[in-house]
C-alpha cells in the first residue's frame, strides 16, 4: 500500500514543521482530509492555535473547525507522522547570505523521527541544489537511513501570499517534485487532496527549486525597473503613476508599480539565487543591479522629505514626521523586513523626530525588530505625514483627514509612497514615488 492510500484510509499521519503564515494554512487544510501534526519550536504560538488563534492573524477562529491535527511543540510527536512537510523560514544574515539555521534544525528534527517508508518534503524557498546538497544528508546522518532507499524526498515551493483571500493554498497551481518517479507520483496525489488548482510535476527537485525563487527575483527585477524609472522621472518633474497609466493602455505593457520592496520572499529570494551562482563562478548583475536599487529605496524616500521639508523652510532638527504603516506590505501583521523601518532610520538620522502608526502591527515586534515603537495616540502637529503603506484604513482618507494630522502647520508635506492620493490632493505639498 502506497503511503498516499495509507494517509487516506489513516494509518500514516502527516505533519507540518513550521506553523507561520506557510505552515498553518498548509496543516489545516490537510487536517479537513487526513490525519495531521502540526509542530512549531514556539510552545507559546502553538498554545495559540490550540485556542484556534493564528498568530499570524491570517485566519479566523472558523478555519481551526473540522480539522484532526495535534498541536504540539514536542518534536517527539513527530515520530507518530510518516509524511512530513517542511515550510520553515529561509531568512538572510546581515551579509544578505541564507540563513539555514532554521532549515537545518528542522532537518534535524525530522531526521531523528525518520522510519523506513517514510516521506519528507520541503517547502521553504531555497537555492537550487539545497534539498539535495544541505538537507537530505543531515535526514540520513540523524536517521541513519538512506534517501530515495529508506525514506522519499520531494519538494514543493510554498506560493501563500499574506493578505490575499483570493489566491490560497488551494487555488494556486502547486509545483511538486521528489527524487524519483514514485516519490514524484505519492507526492503529487498528496497535495491534490487540498489543491482544487491541480499539481504540475517538475522533473526534478533542482528545476522546482529553481521555479520558486525566479518567480520573486523576476518581481523584483521589474519593481526595481520601476523604482529607477521613478527616481529619473523626480528629477525631470513627471508623476510616475501618470506615466505607468498611460504607459498601461498598450495591450503587451507589463503592470509592475514603485515601492518599497521588503518581507520574507520578494526581499529576500534574489539573494539566495545570487549566492548560489558565484559557486558557478557567475557574478549576476541584473539580479544584484535591481537588488541594489528596491535596498536603497527606503533611504531615497527620506532624502527626498528632507530636501521638502528645507525648501519648505523648515528647521530639520524641530520638524516632526507622522509615518503611517509600518509592516512590509498591506492588509498584514507581519513586520519582517520592511523597508519602512530604513525610511524611518533615514530621517532620525537627520535630526527628525518621527512618529510611526500602523493599524496591523505589534509594537513589540516592530520595537525587537528595529528600536522603535509604534505611537496609540498621534499628534496633530506634524510637518510631513508619509503614507508608507497602503492599509485599508488609509486608502480611503480624504485630504481633511489627512490635514488633520498636521494643523496650524505651514506648508504641510503628504509623501505618498504608493500614489493611492494622485489626483486627490489641492492643499497639501504632494510628492509619490
Amino acid at each position: 500500500m502506497s503511503i498516499y492510500e495509507k494517509l487516506l484510509k489513516k494509518e500514516a499521519s502527516l505533519s507540518v514543521i513550521g506553523l507561520g503564515y506557510v505552515g498553518l494554512p498548509i496543516a489545516l487544510e490537510f487536517a479537513r482530509k487526513i490525519k495531521v501534526v502540526g509542530f512549531d519550536i514556539k510552545e507559546d504560538r502553538v498554545k495559540m492555535m490550540r485556542n484556534r488563534i493564528d498568530p499570524s492573524e491570517e485566519l479566523n477562529a472558523e478555519a481551526f473547525e473540522g480539522c484532526d491535527i495535534l498541536f504540539t511543540a514536542n518534536a517527539d510527536d513527530l515520530k507518530k507522522a510518516n509524511f512530513h512537510i517542511v515550510g520553515v523560514p529561509t531568512p538572510i544574515d546581515n551579509h544578505n547570505l541564507p540563513d539555514l539555521r532554521p532549515l537545518i534544525s528542522a532537518s534535524k528534527s525530522v531526521g531523528k523521527a525518520l522510519k523506513k517508508g517514510d516521506y519528507v518534503v520541503y517547502e521553504s524557498t531555497v537555492y537550487p541544489g539545497c534539498t539535495e546538497e544541505d538537507c537530505i544528508p543531515i535526514l540520513e546522518e540523524m536517521s541513519g537511513l538512506k534517501a530515495g532507499v529508506d525514506f522519499k524526498v520531494g519538494f514543493s515551493p510554498e506560493r501563500i501570499n499574506p493578505g490575499d483571500k483570493d489566491h490560497t493554498i488551494t487555488t494556486i497551481t502547486k509545483v511538486v517534485s521528489g527524487n524519483d518517479e514514485e516519490a514524484l507520483d505519492n507526492i503529487a496525489k498528496t497535495y491534490e487532496l487540498i489543491v482544487k488548482a491541480g499539481v504540475h510535476r517538475a522533473p526534478s527537485i533542482k528545476v522546482a527549486e529553481a521555479a520558486k525563487i525566479i518567480e520573486n527575483t523576476q518581481r523584483d527585477v521589474n519593481i526595481a525597473l520601476m523604482n529607477e524609472l521613478s527616481i529619473i522621472f523626480n528629477r525631470m518633474g513627471i508623476n510616475t503613476y501618470d506615466v505607468l497609466e498611460a504607459a498601461g493602455t498598450k495591450w503587451n505593457f507589463l503592470r509592475f508599480y514603485p515601492g518599497l520592496v521588503g518581507g520574507h520572499c520578494i526581499g529576500v529570494d534574489p539573494y539566495y539565487l545570487v549566492y548560489k551562482a558565484k559557486e558557478f563562478r557567475y557574478h549576476p548583475q541584473v539580479i544584484n543591479s535591481g537588488r541594489f536599487v528596491n535596498d536603497s529605496m527606503g533611504f531615497y524616500t527620506a532624502k527626498q522629505l528632507v530636501k521638502k521639508l528645507i525648501a519648505a523652510g523648515k528647521n530639520i532638527l524641530n520638524t516632526k514626521v507622522l509615518v503611517m504603516g509600518a509592516t512590509f506590505k498591506e492588509n498584514v501583521a507581519d513586520s519582517r523586513n520592511s523597508k519602512v523601518a530604513d525610511l524611518v532610520c533615514e530621517l532620525k538620522s537627520y535630526g527628525v523626530q518621527v512618529d510611526v502608526i500602523d493599524p496591523y502591527a505589534n509594537s513589540k515586534d516592530i520595537a525587537h525588530e528595529y528600536g522603535f515603537e509604534l505611537v496609540k495616540n498621534p499628534g496633530n502637529n506634524y510637518d510631513a505625514v508619509v503614507v508608507a503603506v497602503n492599509h485599508k484604513p488609509y486608502v480611503n482618507l480624504t485630504e481633511n483627514d489627512l490635514k488633520a494630522y498636521m494643523q496650524g502647520t505651514e506648508n504641510p508635506i503628504l509623501i505618498d509612497i504608493k500614489g493611492i492620493f494622485r489626483n486627490k490632493i489641492k492643499d497639501l505639498t504632494y510628492w509619490s514615488l
